[in-house]
């Protein structure tokens, strides 16, 4: 196993399911009373944080704030509606075993909505209906795409006793994230929302319109997250030896990025913080988000060789369903040792769930 870093623990479809959408009711749904107060409380205000050297702005980038406005109070609307009546939605199990509902697939469309109305020649990929007529790998390259999971963490969502889902959006320019929204309706103290905001272009993240908490503070903790049916990768014994305690059930991936990235303690007593998050197979849309985040904190993303994510390659997003062979994403020197680690282990590489 190799030798933890001498400055102490490691630092860091394509296509619809017509018959479940013809089920969609309409997705105006109810308003949440805590919207409202959202809205006049101002939690989209601008971060005056600053990090590092901020990315070279794109020459068609736009003022999202009053995008991500609008989202956000309508992604909080859909989705108290839709768990306000959990029980009675219909919920199917996709080809790769993971959960759809009628909930995903209204707020995938309002989102789509939403962006071309701002961005009409927007090119899109989104969880449940793909690029739509955009060809990557054929088309020429668009100078902006929007990845968007609706809902991550459907397991999560349609159990009335778990918060651990969201809302993603993410925009890539020259296939680098450099904006992101991620609406957690329920994750807060109390069943509040929280809010998350990043741009990398100020090198600025807020949460609920303030300045974000980054998590600064080592501790022996990580999400190695997989697939249930899956046998736990010897690459779990070494952390284990080393000391960690690991998260290995999959919720939300990108709440798992997110809380490896910020502290949200002062929002959500008790939410676990993440020295290092790695997942094998990951789809684009559950970690570009997460990415984005990292890059304006510092953290170093990479896949399980060593290998830089960033900027996504187009072979990468061509595929019928564009997944990262492997997330991991830390402080630097915990990546590192991990990667070693992995490299070291009786196998090679850690197996894919």
């Amino acid at each position: 196993m190799p030798a933890l870093p001498q400055i102490g623990p490691p630092t860091p479809q394509q296509g619809r399911l017509r018959a479940l959408r013809r089920a969609t009711p309409n997705a105006a749904g109810r308003r949440w009373a805590s919207t409202a107060n959202y809205r006049r409380s101002g939690m989209m205000g601008p971060s005056i944080e600053r990090c590092r050297e901020p990315v070279a702005r794109s020459v068609e980038s736009m003022n999202l704030d009053p995008l991500w406005t609008d989202l956000t109070t309508e992604l909080l609307d859909i989705l108290a509606s839709y768990r306000s009546r959990v029980a009675e939605l219909n919920v199917r199990e996709k080809a790769d075993r993971t959960l759809l509902t009628e909930a995903d697939l209204a707020v995938e469309d309002m989102v789509i909505s939403k962006i071309r109305a701002v961005d009409p020649d927007a090119r899109v990929l989104a969880e449940e209906s793909g690029s739509g007529s955009w060809r990557p790998g054929h088309d020429e390259e668009p100078e902006r795409i929007w990845v968007i999971d609706p809902i991550d963490g459907t397991a999560e969502f349609v159990n009335p006793h778990s918060t651990e889902f969201c809302s993603v959006v993410c925009l890539l320019e020259r296939r680098e994230p450099t904006a992101a929204l991620i609406v957690a309706p329920e994750l807060g103290d109390g069943g509040k929302p929280i809010v998350v905001v990043a741009s990398r272009a100020d090198e600025t993240i807020t949460v609920n319109g303030r300045p974000a908490t980054y998590n600064r503070e080592p501790i022996r903790v990580a999400s190695l997250t997989r697939s249930a049916r899956s046998e736990a990768p010897p690459h779990e014994i070494g952390m284990a030896e080393a000391g960690y305690a690991l998260k290995t059930r999959t919720t939300s991936q990108t709440l798992d990025m997110l809380r490896t990235a910020l502290d949200l303690t002062d929002l959500a007593a008790g939410a676990p913080r993440f020295d290092l998050f790695y997942r094998p197979r990951q789809k684009v849309w559950d970690g570009l988000a997460g990415l984005c985040l990292g890059e304006i904190v510092g953290l170093m993303s990479t896949d399980v060789n060593g290998k830089r994510h960033l900027p996504v390659p187009m072979e990468t997003l061509a595929q019928p369903e564009p997944t990262f062979a492997s997330t991991v994403m830390g402080r630097p020197e915990a990546v590192k040792w991990f990667v070693e680690l992995a490299r070291d282990s009786p196998i090679g590489t850690p197996k894919s769930s």
